[in-house]
């Protein structure tokens, strides 16, 4: 078996080990509390009140190309917030109290133009057992274009990488909607995902009318019901993207990619030494944790640390639990770290400058 197809194996928590004692509290203290579920609940359905109320502003004062442009933004900016926020908790099974109802809720991803399988799959599967870990976490390894891992192949132009990603994060979701969603259904080069889950037929199909539709309620439709050139219309929709895109992409790069990250490697024997839960702490951090503006914009973003070691409840407790695992951390000389946003997106400059140049220091370890 190629080193890389080796799963990694955490070592079994003991008798004293601090995530023991901090669920516990975790339990006692801020769980028992069901007004943040029911919070989280209300503040779904505002966002999806957002959602629809931009998009009917879009077919009710689009004739106005102001306003169209101002309705197609604030859809952008709904829809990414739906998604950091809710569609997240959801895919989780942290949003609703049954399986059933939070998958359910989780096909707003689907209305989006995406498939909502196979990103909650990649996400549970992959992302969150083996954060940062190279040929496992494939929520940071997604193209060679960006050289994060310090054992990846280095290419010439990724001396240029910490200059040409900004100019190519604008476009995440539409690289995320046409280009990302088939690599991951048709491409067979680190094809991480295929490796561990065989896609449903079902998918194949949803993925195509996911994207048709996505494609005619967003641009054909406004169209024919406005009196606006095709062009106007398309224009509103790619800034809807290309704003949405910025505003999203902080989350993204704040909590797992910067300077100072580890990329832990895998032994030959997959047999990592440490706990699922230090490892965790290790490769997460937090971005504005506890600013009110940020905790409600970016949910389970800002609190990361608090959302990955515990990923089954819901953003709206993290900022109660947050300064629990900083009173763990400090007693058990753990890391946990949580800086400003701006802070966090210097840093992931640095990362993309250092690890493009040709002497990079190699940030692996195995722990």
């Amino acid at each position: 078996m190629n080193n890389t197809e080796v799963k990694p194996e955490f070592l079994r928590p003991g008798k004293d080990d601090f995530f023991r004692k901090l669920n516990k509290e975790v339990q006692e203290k801020v769980l028992k509390d069901k007004k943040p579920k029911y919070r989280n609940r209300l503040k779904a359905l505002l966002l999806l009140l957002i959602f629809i109320a931009s998009y009917s502003s879009i077919l009710l004062f689009g004739n106005s190309t102001p306003l169209l442009f101002l309705s197609y933004l604030f859809m952008g900016f709904s829809m990414i917030l739906l998604f950091v926020n809710s569609f997240h908790d959801a895919s989780h099974g942290a949003l609703f109290f049954t399986k059933k109802q939070n998958r359910t809720f989780c096909y707003i991803v689907d209305l989006f133009g995406s498939n909502s399988e196979i990103w909650i799959q990649r996400h549970l599967i992959l992302h969150h057992p083996y954060p940062n870990i190279q040929h496992w976490d494939c929520d940071i390894k997604q193209s060679d274009v960006v050289r994060i891992f310090p054992n990846s192949p280095r290419y010439s132009f990724h001396q240029y990488q910490h200059i040409y990603m900004w100019l190519l994060y604008p476009f995440y979701t539409l690289i995320w909607l046409f280009i990302r969603d088939f690599k991951d259904f048709f491409g067979t080069k680190d094809n991480y995902l295929k490796r561990v889950y065989t896609i449903p037929r079902m998918e194949y199909l949803k993925l195509f009318v996911s994207k048709i539709f996505n494609l005619c309620y967003m641009l054909l439709i406004p169209f024919w019901m406005l009196d606006q050139k095709f062009t106007t219309i398309l224009l509103a929709w790619l800034v809807m993207h290309l704003c949405s895109s910025l505003f999203g992409v902080v989350a993204l790069i704040s909590t797992h990619v910067d300077e100072d990250s580890i990329f832990p490697e895998v032994p030959k024997d997959g047999k990592m030494n440490l706990t699922w839960a230090e490892h965790q702490m290790r490769v997460t951090r937090d971005f504005n944790a506890g600013h009110p503006l940020f905790d409600f914009l970016y949910g389970g973003f800002t609190h990361h640390v608090a959302h990955h070691l515990f990923p089954t409840v819901g953003h709206t407790y993290y900022p109660k639990i947050t300064p629990i695992i900083q009173k763990y951390a400090e007693e058990n000389q753990l890391p946990y770290q949580s800086r400003h946003a701006l802070n966090a997106i210097h840093s992931h400059f640095k990362l993309l400058k250092n690890s493009g140049q040709k002497d990079t220091l190699l940030f692996s370890s195995e722990l």
